[in-house]
């Protein structure tokens, strides 16, 4: 019944929502997490961050810095080829439906620098890494995908890398299956500032950027029952300044 009103309640209000998302925030979600990076870091490994973020990569690599808060802004340059992967940061959520406030900027200083940013459950089976779902901003489009029910199913993994192995197709069911899971809008990017915000509530999930809808997409994948973790994937350079968790009531 909670979740009916939740959805209903969502939309129905689908143009207040769009115009106002942190209002909404406000009205029907508790916030759990706030950080506005006003202080020293210290170090390079796993929880140099502090205020109990943790990395996932920072230990591949102990003498770079991935991170540096700057005046009071994190700013991430990954190591992504000495890591042999994107920076990993992530923070506690730990709910059913929310989400998180982002105030972030792309800062110019590397090619292609794009934000991958959402939840992580690694106390999930059957999907890699526990990789939920994932809000996905580039220079050119902004991507929403569930990784669940998609591409981080074990199984389907399993069939897709068994055909790129044999430099075969992949099969008909499991590309149909993938092209459900995810919805990609254009987007351009700059060098600015801007206030992001990743929700989901029961299998829909929106990414609202400056107050405004960019994109919303249903899936069963958004519905796990617990986002663990909040996280950030970054594979080059990127500017944080502000971040908020909501748990929705």
């Amino acid at each position: 019944m909670r979740l009916l009103l939740l959805l209903s309640t969502f939309a129905i209000t689908n143009s207040a929502f769009a115009q106002d998302t942190t209002a909404w925030l406000e009205k029907n979600s508790t916030l759990i997490f706030h950080d506005a990076f006003e202080r020293e870091e210290d170090g390079n490994l796993a929880k140099a961050i502090g205020n109990g973020w943790n990395s996932a990569t920072a230990d591949r690599v102990p003498d770079v810095k991935m991170a540096d808060i700057d005046g009071g802004v994190l700013k991430v340059a990954s190591a992504s080829e000495a890591a042999k992967h994107a920076a990993h940061i992530h923070h506690e959520a730990g709910f059913t439906d929310g989400g998180a406030v982002v105030r972030f900027r792309f800062p110019g200083l590397s090619k292609g620098e794009s934000l991958q940013l959402g939840f992580v459950d690694r106390e999930t089976k059957g999907v890699h890494a526990g990789h939920l779902c994932y809000g996905i901003l580039s220079q050119s489009s902004v991507t929403l995908v569930d990784h669940k029910t998609g591409v981080m199913n074990l199984e389907n993994r399993r069939r897709r890398d068994e055909a790129v192995a044999k430099k075969q197709k992949v099969p008909a069911d499991l590309e149909a299956l993938l092209k459900t899971k995810s919805i990609n809008v254009p987007f351009k990017a700059d060098t600015e500032w801007h206030e992001l915000i990743l929700i989901t509530v029961g299998d829909e999930m929106r990414l609202t950027l400056d107050g405004k809808l960019i994109a919303k997409h249903r899936s069963e994948g958004f519905a796990h029952p617990m986002k663990r973790w909040f996280s950030f994937l970054i594979p080059n350079t990127v500017w944080i300044d502000d971040v908020k968790i909501w748990k929705i009531r």
